[in-house]
């Protein structure tokens, strides 16, 4: 990863100060765990899951404490911001359930615990958003990040907001699906025609690029997007995938109404295959906003799904 333009001058170093991760046994936060400790700081894994965190903290870590946090707590969000520098909330719903609904999570759980945040001293916070949040979408998961950047900026005005695009790695639940897919189906559904625009994003990169956003010495109260070196339409993507495991298929186009369908059966039963909002949020184009800062302000050069591929054809 480049550092052009991104000394350490503009860093502040870590020295074993406390930052709590909401969410930080996720996808995601399992990494931003990973590149938080890499500047220096300590870090508090907070989760509903804290043993998760506890394989970690295992290794012999002192820096890395491992607490039990359900963000619906406020007594526990209290406890495990109690003595923190900085925050980061990189916790995130993807099926309704029970009380977890995308309001609850994505706004009011979001802006309580930047609340809190403040109320304890906290000097630093990043919440992780999306590329495409918007709080006047009529898709309620979108409308729910965009509402949730509102409800966090409104209790911490000084927060970063961190907005990916869609994210991969090799143990991603995004190329790994459409690499299984190619593999086991002679004829490939699309989302729609296949003309989506997406700017996927590596999601150790974007864990840096929160690091580094907590970290920096100016702490801008920026909203970064962090997109990837390129934008593919998504049948173009599936081609890509398709290349490298070696597969010719048949592209299908399938409207979004019948995904939209599929989609509300598949979530009738644990560990649902494709939900409604994914669908929703491969209606639209999520590629980075003209003029918005993103990996280039933050000193970091992006991998391409390209350079991930080997990785990802080794991983089952």
């Amino acid at each position: 990863m480049g550092q052009a333009g991104f000394g350490l001058a503009a860093m502040a170093a870590g020295d074993g100060r406390i930052v709590t991760v909401f969410g930080g046994t996720g996808f995601l936060g399992r990494r931003v765990v990973s590149h938080l400790r890499g500047h220096g700081f300590a870090v508090r894994i907070a989760s509903r899951h804290p043993e998760r965190g506890r394989s970690r903290a295992a290794r012999d870590d002192p820096q890395l404490q491992a607490v039990a946090a359900d963000i619906h707590d406020q007594r526990a969000v209290a406890a495990a911001l109690a003595g923190a520098w900085g925050a980061v909330n990189a916790v995130s719903l993807y099926v309704e359930h029970g009380r977890d609904t995308f309001h609850s999570v994505h706004v009011e759980a979001a802006g309580r615990l930047a609340g809190q945040a403040r109320a304890a001293g906290v000097e630093r916070l990043a919440h992780v958003s999306g590329i495409g949040a918007d709080p006047a979408s009529r898709s309620r998961y979108i409308r729910s990040r965009g509402e949730g950047e509102g409800a966090v900026r409104a209790a911490f005005a000084q927060a970063a907001i961190i907005r990916p695009a869609v994210m991969f790695a090799a143990d991603d639940a995004f190329l790994t699906a459409i690499r299984d897919l190619v593999r086991r189906l002679p004829v490939y559904p699309l989302f729609g025609r296949g003309d989506t625009r997406l700017q996927p994003a590596h999601a150790d990169d974007v864990a840096e690029g929160l690091a580094r956003a907590l970290a920096r010495a100016d702490a801008p109260a920026a909203v970064y997007e962090c997109a990837g070196p390129r934008v593919y339409r998504y049948e173009e993507l599936v081609r890509t995938v398709a290349r490298a495991v070696g597969r010719e298929r048949t592209l299908l186009p399938m409207p979004f109404a019948a995904w939209h369908a599929l989609a509300f059966a598949a979530e009738l039963f644990p560990g649902a295959p494709i939900t409604r909002n994914q669908v929703e949020l491969m209606e639209i184009d999520t590629v980075a906003s003209a003029g918005t800062p993103g990996f280039a302000e933050l000193g970091i050069s992006p991998r391409s799904i390209e350079d991930t591929l080997p990785e990802l054809l080794r991983a089952r």
